[in-house]
This record gives structure tokens, sequence and C-alpha cells, in this order.
């Protein structure tokens, strides 16, 4: 090796050096967290001081930018948007679902009908009977008055309309959910089929609430309105309360068809009571993970398995940056690790990203408000300590000495 590229290695690894001992720059964000005017309140940076600031202040900053709740100031009891409630209980049916007819003493019009693409059942010498949107009630008393009207019966027969089996639904989510699209929902793969409730009567299914539809499309968001979710079906517009998800009573939930569109509104805020596991939030939290400062020769001696990048929604950063073990180790080397989670705004879209030293954030009593809820798709990365990053350097140092002449 030459003079001049001996020099330059030299240079280089001195520079390592350098940098391994310095600080991090801080990272820059285009959203106002610094001032606490990030998604979460807990985004903001934590004061060096923390005995000069009052403690456990998030949740009242988050609360504070929440518009009001759209559905009235009731806690989920079914008061708002219960005529809605009512207009849509009970089981409707929807295009391609199957329904048993019988009608008492006659086998013309027995047997099992489809229901139409345009929404209706099809019976021989009948009018089509609109059926899609409707109960089975509904429909028996329909036919009935059909059959009544084209004179084959000349007072009211015994009928019985019975679902046989459930198809799926094709609905769109939109508004305040993680994953807005049109989504399908309710249909049962060969593979868990029950032949027994296959030939019996009486089908149900809940696959097709509407909870299943906010979860197909990712759950309610942190800033959701589930005091006034808007179903449009067939040109109505009806508004649903649903915060008796959360408060463990009287659980608003409609059986979906094929064409809804579901909206959940916003209240332009984070709330921290949202982010718990339910029967409309997210079934848990997928990250991007990294704890490698040196590449490793997999996943598993790194402990980034499945387990780690899927965790329960309502898991925090610092629970994270514990389950890929970038806590803990030998003091000496270990007590001065950083970690960055890389979040993204599901409102404005915009990124941020947050550093957090780990021993600093364990330690301090205000820890809570400045320890993120974790949002599904982000990205946790962890960084050794000044001292670890030193080593290497000089690790490296060591090894350019072994090869040079």
């Amino acid at each position: 090796m030459s003079s001049a590229s001996r020099k330059t290695l030299s240079l280089c690894l001195g520079l390592v050096v350098v940098a391994g001992c310095g600080p991090a720059p801080s990272p820059r964000n285009l959203g106002p967290i610094d001032a606490g005017g990030g998604y979460q309140a807990q985004y903001r940076d934590p004061p060096l001081n923390f005995a000069e600031t009052p403690m456990l202040q998030s949740e009242r900053l988050n609360a504070a930018r929440c518009k009001p709740f759209a559905g009235g100031a009731g806690g989920g009891d079914g008061k708002a948007g219960g005529l809605a409630h009512h207009a849509l209980r009970g089981e409707r049916l929807s295009r391609n679902d199957l329904v048993d007819i019988r009608v008492a003493d006659d086998v013309t019009f027995v047997g099992n009908y489809v229901v139409s693409r345009d929404g209706t059942l099809k019976l021989p010498f009948l009018p089509p009977i609109r059926a899609e949107g409707r109960t089975t009630g509904q429909i028996e008393a329909d036919l009935i008055s059909a059959l009544l009207k084209d004179e084959f019966y000349d007072e009211a027969p015994r009928v019985s309309v019975r679902v046989a089996d459930f198809a799926g639904v094709s609905v769109a989510v939109s508004g305040a959910v993680f994953e807005p699209r049109a989504t399908e929902i309710g249909r049962v793969s060969g593979d868990d089929l029950d032949i027994a409730r296959q030939t019996a009567l009486g089908a149900s299914t809940e696959g097709r609430n509407l909870s299943a539809a906010i979860r197909a499309a990712g759950g309610v968001r942190p800033d959701a309105d589930i005091s006034a979710v808007e179903l449009y079906r067939g040109g109505q517009r009806y508004v649903l309360d649903m915060r008796g998800v959360f408060e463990g009573r009287n659980a608003v939930d409609v059986m979906l068809i094929t064409g809804d569109e579901v909206v959940v509104p916003s209240r332009q805020c984070f709330q921290e009571d949202l982010m718990r596991p339910s029967p409309i939030s997210p079934p848990g939290v997928s990250m991007f993970l990294s704890n490698l400062t040196v590449p490793a020769t997999g996943n598993a001696p790194s402990a980034i398995g499945r387990e780690v990048r899927e965790v329960p929604y309502g898991t925090r950063m610092m629970q994270a940056v514990i389950d890929t073990n970038c806590v803990g180790g030998t003091r000496t080397t270990s007590a001065h690790r950083s970690a960055i989670l890389v979040t993204r705004d599901p409102v404005t879209q915009v990124s941020t990203v947050i550093e957090r030293s780990i021993e600093n954030q364990l330690r301090r009593p205000d820890r809570d408000d400045y320890d993120p809820f974790l949002l599904p798709g982000d990205g946790i990365a962890c960084y050794d300590s000044s001292v670890t990053n030193l080593t290497q350097a000089l690790l490296a140092v060591g090894v350019a000495k072994t090869v040079l002449p």
C-alpha cells in the first residue's frame, strides 16, 4: 500500500473514532413536534429538568385538541343513533345469499333461491320480490301479498323464508381508519365450511357486521369519532354510536350488505382511551425493527422474530425497545443507548422521527409523558452507546494495523 493510501486510511479511521465519541444530531421534523403539536403529545422532546415541568400532562394535552363528539356527549348508551340502529337491526339479506322458501301444502314455490344481482328473489310465476337489505320477515309478508294478489290462494297461506347460507359482501370503509378501502367481509373459505350447518336452516354470521368491516379496513385510528359512525345504504344515511364497544355495554353492531359505505369521522385529536384492543381496533401493530450495530448472520440471533415484529395494539415505544433486546446488558457499555421511532401522522401523512435516550427515559418519573404509543407500520431502530461505538472504532483501527505493512 502506498504512503498516500496509508495516510488516507488513517484519517478515515480517526474520523470514525471521533464520530463514535460524539452525539448524533437530533432528528429534524416538518411538524411542530417540539411545541407539542405532533399527532401524539408524547412525541414532544422531554425537558432536561423534569422538576421544572408538570408531570403526566400528555393525556390532557391530547384531549385539549379534540372536537366535540358528533354523536353527543353521551357515553355510548345507544340514544345517539338509536333510530338508525332500530332501522338496521336484525339479519339483512344481500345479493348472492342462499334462501330456503317453503309454502305450506304447495310444492310449486318450495326450493332454494339465490338473491339476484339486482337484489331480488325470483320465484316462478311471481314478480320479483325485493330482498336486499331486508329481513326474512319482511320478505315473508311480501311473498304472501304476491300469492294473494295473483290469486294463487284465497286466504293467506303459511310461508317460511329462512337463510340457508350468507354470502360475502363488498363494502367501502373510509375516514379515520388505518387502511381505508373497499373490502370483502363474511366470506368463508372452503377449509372452514361446516357441512352440518350448510344443510341446516337458520344460518347466521358475525362476519358481515359493521365491526368486521372496520377491522378489515385496519381498525379505527386514535383520532376517530366513534360516536357518529356513518353508514350509507340505498341513498339513506344512518348515524351509529359505537362507543359502547370500548365501554363493555350496548355495542351497536349492524349487519352490512353489498354496496354499503361506512365513514368514520375524526375528532382531530389523539384519544388515549382508544389505544386498546377492541372489536374495531387494529388486530395488532406490525413494526419494522433494527437493533444491529454490526450485521448479524440472521434475525434469530438478533431477537428480531415474528413475535417481536407483531405486538398488541396499545404497546408503547419503550415496551417495544425492551422487546427488541435494546435494553440491559453490561452497564459500562450499554447505559447510554438510544432508540429512534419512525412514524407517520395518519391524518397529514407526514413522517416524524423521535429519538429517546433509553436510560434517561427509563429513570425519569415523567417517562409516560414522553413514551409514544406505537401505530401500525412504525419503525424502531436502536443505537449502541458511545463507549460501544468507540470500542468498535478502536477494533477497526487494530484490524487495519494488522493488515498494513
